[in-house]
């Protein structure tokens, strides 16, 4: 049982901080960045293709992924979003753009075969592939009844890094409080002078940036990489989590991230030979009550208060 506490707080991590990317373009605008996933995903697979496939270093890979993932938020900026926001289109519009652009990430990596267009970022197709042993060390040690293998241990503090780093900077900085005046009221924050489209431009980086980390970091220690990682492994769950924590709650998201990773391994545990099918319900299920019975989620405060 310890052991499974401890995975389940391995991929608590992962889901938080897939989840504050998650929460931070809701809090401030209001709409579900469902191209998310895909970003996910494209980071794990850039940073495994530079590896294997253009034979670059670990380190150079993986700054390679992250500036994908955050050049992605800017596609989805002004691709998906600013140009809906002008014409003044409602939130589904938005929300559907993100979906469009999402399958169209998955299909382009799907399609990656020797000998296509799409080669130089994707070969594998839609196959599952994890990074060569010797790409980066991971001794594995034992304490007791523990396993701790060194590429799931570098979550933890890498996550919990990140998301202080972030919440330091959303209250304390300039740039903080410009996003939270831009949540609250993009208008206002117009008239004092804030470059709102900017703002947003911003926001999208960094949510896809966090994103990208998530999904490095998910190939990394689970050593599973295909085109289908952000929507079978965390998308839903992405979901679960803000709605656990609260929408729009960044300490909401990241409560949210580890709640679910422990129910999830105290569903495999109960589940025993059953484990994995209820464990790809659960996070249905924990949507669901949620909602029920909390809608505004465990950090039920108002939303724009939240950030």
């Amino acid at each position: 049982m310890d052991q499974q506490i401890v995975n389940a707080i391995f991929i608590g991590s992962i889901y938080a901080l897939f989840a504050v990317g998650y929460t931070l373009v809701f809090g401030i605008l209001d709409i579900l960045n469902l191209a998310h996933s895909a970003v996910f995903m494209l980071a794990a697979a850039v940073t495994y293709s530079l590896v294997v496939n253009h034979g670059q270093s670990f380190v150079v890979a993986v700054i390679g992924g992250l500036v994908v993932a955050a050049l992605m938020g800017l596609v989805i900026e002004h691709v998906c979003l600013r140009p809906l926001r002008r014409r003044q289109a409602p939130p589904i519009a938005a929300l559907i753009s993100t979906i469009g652009l999402a399958l169209v990430i998955v299909a382009a990596v799907e399609q990656g075969r020797p000998g296509t267009f799409f080669a130089w970022l994707w070969v594998d197709g839609a196959n599952s592939v994890a990074f060569p042993r010797g790409t980066f060390p991971s001794p594995i040690w034992h304490i007791g009844d523990l396993t701790l293998e060194a590429a799931k241990v570098v979550i933890i503090p890498v996550s919990i890094a990140l998301m202080l780093v972030l919440g330091y900077v959303m209250r304390y900085t300039q740039v903080g409080r410009g996003l939270r005046a831009v949540a609250e009221n993009p208008r206002a924050a117009r008239l004092m002078g804030l470059d709102v489209d900017r703002m947003i431009s911003l926001t999208l980086v960094i949510s896809s940036a966090l994103g990208g980390v998530a999904g490095i970091l998910f190939g990394v220690a689970l050593g599973d990489i295909s085109p289908y990682i952000g929507r079978d492994n965390v998308e839903v769950r992405g979901l679960a989590v803000i709605v656990l924590g609260g929408m729009g709650s960044i300490p909401g998201a990241v409560f949210g991230g580890y709640l679910l990773g422990l129910i999830e391994v105290l569903a495999l545990v109960a589940g025993g030979t059953f484990g994995s099918n209820l464990r790809s319900g659960v996070a249905f299920a924990a949507l669901f009550l949620m909602l029920v019975l909390r809608p505004q989620g465990i950090f039920g405060t108002r939303l724009r208060e939240r950030l």
